[in-house]
């Protein structure tokens, strides 16, 4: 595997941050903000850039390379496979009449399964209702096959995200990067670091990802008075203080951002589904966890591991990069020192991460998470 890393900010040239290597038909995954991204030039530059490569472009809410994170530029990471292959499809939610379940079936069914080692999934983070799509995707494979990924960011303004393969980025895009061959070695991990506090309380109304009701009391009254002062910052604050989700039949909890609130009927809007008789418990965290959750992920991702990885891709959330604040980079700077400086880290913060629990194999919705996804040939 080989990889070249570039660099922009606005009204300025692209620059190497990395090696300068000639690439043979590589993949070309370009993560960065929303605004540089609407440039109507953007494509044919990154195609300047590399000729026979496969472009796929996705905004985030700060895009990420070895212990840095920015939020006003486009950065290019290019990989090229020397034993291994890739497929890249496409849907975008805006052109189909379909729902996210059968959406996201659909995306997947498209790749030929035949040596299919991992789909890396880039999808618009506005429209979609990402667990439906998660649970299409894990029915199109029977849940034998790793499936991780992002939702796209807009930095914390929630007005629009951007994506796309080999076009200029637009909404409503979801692309699926299918990597193929017996070489490659691909592991994952995640973590979160947040805390759950108060009482837990009873999901009794709700419908698909919006929460009216907790123990038969409004939910956002009830949420407010938790936040106490906070609560005059919503939705914005929300990001701060998401909710621990447990469904009666599953072993695991879900953290779930809550994205807008609805004043009106008192109801909050989560970044997920939340069924209900589901048990939920508001989070909290700090700087420290979060790095620590960061480093713990990664150590988890690479202990399973054969082989060094080349090629690192870091999903984490602009929940997280609101607490970490100035500290941001300390997260991907714990990764780094797991997976080591010859390894090439790119990544993006988003509105929703796409992974395992660890030690299964079905994808899942994650909110407030660091995701790790390590690959080498």
């Amino acid at each position: 595997m080989k990889t070249v890393q570039l660099k922009k900010y606005k009204n300025t040239d692209w620059e190497y941050i990395s090696e300068k290597l000639i690439l043979k038909s590589p993949l070309v995954l370009v993560f960065g903000n929303r605004y540089l991204l609407e440039n109507h030039n953007i494509y044919e530059e990154v195609k300047t850039l590399f000729e026979d490569g496969h472009i796929v472009f996705g905004s985030t809410s700060g895009d990420i390379t070895a212990g840095e994170v920015d939020d006003e530029s486009i950065t290019i990471t290019a990989i090229e496979f020397e034993k291994s292959s890739f497929l890249i499809q496409t849907i975008n939610v805006l052109e189909t009449k379909e729902n996210s379940f059968e959406i996201g079936k659909m995306l997947i069914d498209k790749l030929p399964k035949e040596q299919l080692k991992h789909v890396f999934v880039v999808s618009e983070g506005s429209f979609t209702n990402g667990s439906q799509l998660t649970e299409g995707m894990n029915a199109a494979t029977q849940d034998n096959l790793l499936i991780t990924g992002a939702l796209c960011g807009d930095a914390a303004r929630f007005e629009k995200t951007l994506s796309s393969y080999n076009e200029n980025p637009k909404p409503g895009e979801i692309v699926a990067i299918g990597l193929y061959g017996e070489s490659l070695e691909v592991s994952f991990s995640i973590n979160g670091g947040w805390t759950p506090f108060g009482p837990e309380r009873i999901v009794t109304k709700s419908d698909k990802n919006i929460l009216y009701e907790l123990d038969d009391k409004p939910a956002l009254d009830l949420y407010k008075k938790y936040l106490g002062e906070k609560s005059n910052e919503l939705p914005g604050a929300a990001l701060l203080y998401p909710l621990k989700v447990k469904a009666t039949e599953n072993t695991h909890s879900i953290v779930r951002t809550i994205l807008n609130i609805n004043e009106d009927d008192n109801s909050m809007i989560l970044a997920g589904d939340i069924i209900q008789g589901a048990k939920v418990q508001l989070m909290m965290t700090n700087v420290d966890n979060i790095v620590n959750a960061s480093e713990i992920a990664a150590i988890h991702a690479s202990e399973t591991r054969k082989e060094k990885p080349e090629l690192a891709i870091l999903v984490s959330c602009i929940g997280r990069k609101l607490v970490l604040d100035q500290r941001v980079e300390e997260e991907i700077e714990e990764v780094v020192e797991v997976v080591g400086n010859t390894t090439t880290v790119c990544g993006l913060y988003s509105y929703g991460e796409i992974a395992p629990f660890v030690g299964e194999q079905s994808c899942q919705l994650h909110n407030q998470t660091m995701t790790i996804t390590l690959i080498s040939e």
